[in-house]
């Protein structure tokens, strides 16, 4: 006797709640072989499955309740909320928006196969029921590739806004991008004529006669200050110019992390005795990975620079380390914390780690292990940090090129932040990288690879 649609709606259902761990495997495994995925390659199983399974949660609940009802309403909203927790995710991994696009595509065609190994094995099942459970597929990954676009969107627009500190939240459309990064611009263009002028004040004072010689010295220690902000900031901008461009290239090599990290840190030693600020290292050593050392110093250069300068008192701590596939470089600071309505990028990201420490955790509950990613700060008053002075200012760009390197390097970027314990930036690298196909590597990123080991 044949089964009323609801019962073969229920049916089906059941079928592929009892298939759900060989649904994820297909989708773990058709990402993998897809050349043209590389950042999955950094995640742990639990990281990739990220928010899937909630939302296959709230699509077979979809499919259960009545079309129109309360609990298909409710069941559409989960499925939303998790869509959009999974795209913040994701960018917070490092993924390109073409590579979480492709993973969408790679799960549809897992669901849509085991929607026809049901049909094939219960002919009884009305065709109208299948067909139906179709639609909504095609609605869910409709819907999720345009809830993960939005997410993209509003981060580039928000990192865009923390450029010039006025600009408030994300916008609505991605065609203002371009706007607000000339306005960014307009504001870095002002700085450095705030520079200049400066230094054309300390020059016309030097060239004056009669001047006291204290008085000449305090002259020329501004226009050395002068000199060294106006070159600082047109390197960021270069440095920034070049990475959106996609003129970087990732070459790799194997390195000692620890030799790396540790050689950085006695560099830094005499700006942050300066300071009178403590700056520490400590890791696994020797630790070997394979990736782009440059590039990586760069990035840590970066990082315990800005740590240093807006931490007063206390000071910073650099340490690394190795988990399964991946290894971790973490740079914590005791300074005022990194918030505030001006910094939107820092915004997202700390939002972005608090969805990834929701899924690892229900990831590693479920493996009887502890999730090691970072635990974001809500709220707090804090002062400004990769900025260049004061609120006005806004992020600046050395957070922008921060989360540009980690991309690049199909890296992941996790923040937690305090005005009480400061500021920790937790980066995870994969260990090694697989060999880029003969077409070269994923789209928009050059790929070389250097057969040298670095002593």
């Amino acid at each position: 006797m044949p089964l009323s649609q609801s019962h073969s709606m229920d049916a089906l259902c059941d079928f592929l709640a009892h298939r759900r761990e060989a649904i994820l495997q297909s989708w773990w495994e058709l990402t993998a072989a897809d050349q043209q995925q590389t950042t999955k390659n950094s995640l742990t199983r639990g990281q990739f499955n990220d928010h899937i399974p909630q939302v296959l949660d709230a699509f077979e609940r979809k499919l259960r309740a009545r079309p129109g009802g309360a609990v298909a309403a409710a069941a559409d909203e989960k499925k939303k909320h998790e869509e959009v927790k999974h795209g913040l995710h994701r960018w917070q991994q490092g993924y390109r928006l073409q590579e979480l696009m492709r993973e969408w595509g790679h799960l549809q065609r897992c669901i849509f196969e085991e929607l026809n190994r049901f049909a094939t094995a219960h002919p009884e099942i009305e065709a109208a029921v299948v067909t139906e459970a179709n639609r909504q597929l095609i609605a869910l990954v409709s819907e999720a590739i345009g809830e993960s676009t939005h997410q993209y969107e509003r981060m580039e627009q928000a990192e865009a806004a923390g450029h010039v500190g006025d600009l408030r939240g994300a916008l609505q459309k991605v065609s203002e991008i371009e706007r607000h990064r000339a306005a960014m611009i307009h504001q870095v263009v002002h700085d450095l004529h705030s520079n200049v002028f400066s230094v054309n004040v300390a020059v016309e004072g030097l060239g004056g006669t009669g001047m006291p010689e204290k008085d000449r010295m305090e002259y020329a220690s501004l226009l050395k200050q002068g000199v060294h902000e106006v070159s600082v900031m047109l390197g960021e901008l270069m440095d920034l110019a070049r990475l959106e461009a996609g003129q970087e290239r990732r070459e790799l090599a194997v390195f000692d992390v620890a030799a790396l990290i540790s050689d950085l840190v006695e560099i830094n030693r005499p700006l942050a005795a300066s300071r009178r600020l403590f700056l520490n290292a400590d890791g696994l050593s020797p630790l070997r990975v394979e990736g782009d050392a440059t590039k990586v110093r760069r990035l840590s250069q970066n990082l315990v620079m800005n740590a240093l300068k807006y931490t007063s008192h206390g000071g910073v701590t650099v340490t690394w380390g190795a988990e399964r596939d991946n290894w971790w470089l973490i740079v914590a600071d005791t300074g005022p914390g990194l918030t505030g309505s001006n910094r939107p990028l820092a915004q997202g990201l700390i939002e972005a780690t608090a969805s990834a420490r929701e899924s690892d955790e229900h990831t590693a509950l479920a493996e009887g292990e502890s999730s090691n990613v970072l635990t974001p700060a809500i709220k707090s008053e804090c002062a400004p940090y990769f900025s260049k002075a004061g609120v006005e200012n806004g992020e600046g760009i050395g957070l922008s090129i921060v989360k540009r390197l980690c991309e690049l390097l199909d890296a992941s970027l996790e923040v937690a932040t305090s005005s009480r314990t400061g500021t920790t930036f937790r980066i995870v690298f994969p260990r090694d990288y697989l060999a880029p196909s003969a077409g070269g590597g994923p789209s928009g990123f050059a790929v070389g690879r250097t057969l040298i080991t670095n002593q």
